[in-house]
């Protein structure tokens, strides 16, 4: 009998799940309720309920986290969901706090005003507060001191890797400070946006081990919206 790939490879793409014998052939991720408690058991149908049922959403194969909204249309792949979990878990241990921002968003310096920024406005049109470099720096202050500040302040942190960052981290720059301090946590979501996972690994493994979300997978906007239900309390 074939089995699920998934455990092993991973369905990081729709292309790797389609690859699958058991996924493959229009199937979606995993075709029966019984795989998805084998390997992860904390999400369903339905995104509601105690989270230990597990099973196949009703759009086009897709899952939805126990953390997702009531109703929302967005769904998500197997990977995203065992990539966001360990976040999520860490969202609810650390709670809410009055001053403390839902994203600190790392990007790099040439995508500031354009898909950083892109990111940014469509996270605050889901209510999701967020650092952002461009308006939390004012002129004159230590811009090493804000990111601390800013890290410090922030629930998670959201990487946007670019070409522009990727380039970036090439160099020694105050992307390694930011970073750092993100990989140290479990709290890190990064988002690839027109690169890969495997272009990442190539040039920073300890970033590249880490899973999140791809706009190869899902427009921007849609992964805004899995960004805000990550952090809603």
């Amino acid at each position: 009998m074939a089995k699920c790939t998934a455990p092993v490879l991973g369905h990081r793409t729709a292309s790797g799940a389609a690859a699958c014998p058991v996924c493959g052939r229009g199937r979606g991720i995993y075709s029966s309720g019984q795989a998805f408690n084998t390997y992860l058991p904390s999400y369903n149908a339905s995104g509601s309920g105690d989270g230990r049922r597990s099973g196949v959403g009703s759009s086009g194969g897709g899952m939805r986290p126990n953390w997702s909204r009531p109703g929302s249309s967005v769904v998500y792949t197997l990977q995203e969901v065992r990539a966001l979990e360990p976040v999520r878990r860490s969202v609810e241990r650390r709670g809410s706090k009055p001053d403390r921002r839902d994203v600190f968003l790392c990007h790099a310096w040439d995508d500031r005003n354009g898909v950083a920024k892109e990111l940014h406005d469509l996270l605050e049109s889901c209510d999701v507060s967020v650092w952002f470099s461009e308006k939390d720096v004012a002129l004159g202050t230590s811009l090493l001191r804000e990111i601390d500040k800013g890290l410090s302040m922030s629930r998670i942190g959201v990487v946007l890797v670019t070409p522009a960052l990727l380039r970036r981290i090439q160099g020694d720059s105050i992307a390694d400070k930011e970073l750092s301090a993100l990989l140290a946590r479990d709290l890190l979501v990064p988002i690839v946006h027109e690169t890969t996972y495997e272009k990442l690994r190539e040039i920073s493994p300890l970033l590249g081990s880490r899973t999140g979300l791809s706009t190869a997978e899902d427009s921007m906007d849609k992964v805004a919206i899995k960004i805000s239900e990550l952090v809603a309390l």
